[in-house]
């Protein structure tokens, strides 16, 4: 037979009650009182009655987080690092992938799924600013990403624009000055790919480098492929450059492939920078320089946010959404030294 509250309450010496308070986590409970009945808990493998418990408090004690696509690492680490910050708000973590598709993400924002969550993190990647108006919902919602602005949910995201000029002013300061750009949208207006290349061009023009279309590689996704097939291009059609910045970490890894297929030595002949901070970037060969953008701080900023709107529901007036911007560090390693 499975251990009741009971059997922990009788186990421990103390009421029923007490052990309740231990198991959700109430802070008015004397620390000896708290490692007395933790034992008892531990001691007989007792699992609270989730379900009876989301009942009676109207809490399931889950939230939720949708990605756009857990096979780029970026996501991956960050859902990694969302996991951490809700282990320690008491709380576990239900994913959903959306696959960065317009019509699946608006689904999911009224999905009956969302009923077994207390409230959502959310990266759209195929959603855009005319759709802020659906994340006008009822439950706890916060959002990630660079695709809304000014919508109508608590927004956590970088500083794209700051971080992409810091990365090219890097370059600029080890002496290059065509600087190729691996990961552009063509037409975009909002969005990382749109906001990094915007900080490129400041930095340009900061350093009275002129703007060359024919160092910007275009591509579809970011994936390690995209970047490959990107420089790969630039280096056919015979376009001369002397530093390389991915807009994030996979496709700048994609290029780095090429360059030294194509006998480019680097960072002696081409530099090469990221964005992201992957863990895997401390690993290739050269350790490629990057940018961290604070996924660690947009990952506890975004949990430690959605919990204060879990906690606030009641509150007679819903405070007025919030814009958090999380700072950045620029990583060099031996692909620009």
């Amino acid at each position: 037979m499975a251990a009741t509250l009971q059997d922990v309450a009788n186990l421990a010496g103390v009421s029923v009650k007490t052990v309740s308070n231990v198991v959700n986590n109430y802070t008015h409970v004397r620390a000896t009182t708290r490692t007395r009945v933790q034992g008892a808990i531990d001691q007989l493998k007792y699992q609270p009655n989730m379900s009876a418990r989301g009942l009676r408090s109207g809490r399931t004690g889950v939230i939720g987080l949708a990605v756009p696509e857990l096979s780029l690492s970026y996501f991956a680490e960050l859902a990694d690092a969302v996991i951490k910050a809700a282990e320690r708000h008491g709380m576990v973590v239900l994913i959903e992938q959306t696959g960065a598709d317009r019509k699946r993400e608006i689904d999911l924002l009224s999905s009956p799924r969302l009923q077994l969550t207390d409230g959502l993190i959310f990266s759209p990647l195929g959603m855009g600013s005319d759709d802020a108006s659906h994340l006008d919902v009822s439950y706890p919602l916060v959002v990630l990403g660079e695709r809304i602005f000014g919508g109508p949910v608590d927004h956590v995201t970088m500083k794209n624009i700051d971080a992409a000029r810091a990365a090219t002013e890097l370059l600029i300061a080890r002496g290059r000055k065509r600087i190729a750009v691996i990961g552009a949208h063509e037409g975009e207006v909002v969005g990382s790919a749109a906001l990094r290349l915007q900080g490129y061009k400041e930095a340009l023009a900061a350093a009275g480098l002129p703007y060359d279309d024919e160092l910007i590689g275009y591509v579809g996704l970011w994936h390690r492929h995209d970047g490959l097939m990107a420089m790969r291009n630039m280096i056919e059609r015979g376009v001369e450059f002397d530093a390389v910045f991915g807009l994030n970490d996979t496709l700048a890894l994609g290029a780095m492939r090429v360059l030294q297929e194509a006998h480019f030595k680097i960072p002696d002949d081409v530099s090469v920078i990221g964005f992201d901070d992957l863990d895997e970037t401390q690993y290739s060969l050269p350790a490629l320089s990057t940018v961290d953008p604070g996924r660690a701080e947009i990952a506890e900023t975004a949990v430690r946010v959605l919990m204060e709107r879990i906690n606030g529901q009641t509150a007679p007036k819903k405070p007025a959404p919030v814009e958090y911007l999380v700072d950045f560090t620029l990583r060099e390693r031996e692909s620009t030294l």
